[in-house]
């Protein structure tokens, strides 16, 4: 089954355009809530390599703690603040790097995979996608038992 096109009065179609949403039309309008936008960049936020994880440090606390509840849910959009119109959307995320990644460079691919992610699915053109870098992450594992231990330099 095909979906009706939308027309303007000069015969363009409307649905596949970027500059009219699809999401307002004469035949109703959809509203996606701010949790929907939010958990859809949450995990796209989480699917770019060189991300630990998203949130402050209260955050990240709540969502340590909830991950050892057995059964409990993980909470995709922890660290992620969203403002949802009718056809636009502002992304504000909250993240912990991986030590050794070049941020600027994370800073690049995770806007281009939540405004992508957040257009494909929503419609919703993405105006602005804004990311604090709480912390780095030093991996605890990966000491060399070949190297000696620091000296404490104050005894």
């Amino acid at each position: 089954m095909t979906s009706p096109q939308e027309t303007t009065p000069t015969g363009k179609d409307t649905t596949s355009s970027r500059g009219d949403s699809v999401l307002v039309s004469s035949k109703g309008r959809t509203l996606i809530a701010d949790t929907v936008v939010s958990k859809i960049a949450g995990i796209a936020t989480s699917e770019v390599s060189g991300v630990h994880s998203l949130g402050g440090g209260a955050a990240r606390a709540i969502g340590q703690l909830r991950e050892r509840i057995p059964g409990a849910s993980v909470n995709h959009s922890a660290g992620v603040s969203v403002e949802v119109g009718e056809k636009q959307a502002a992304v504000d995320l909250d993240i912990v790097a991986e030590y050794g990644v070049a941020i600027a460079d994370l800073a690049i691919g995770i806007r281009r995979n939540v405004i992508v992610a957040i257009e494909r699915m929503t419609s919703l053109e993405v105006v602005e996608v804004n990311i604090t870098v709480h912390d780095v992450h030093l991996d605890a594992g990966t000491g060399d038992s070949d190297v000696a231990a620091p000296v404490a330099r104050v005894q």
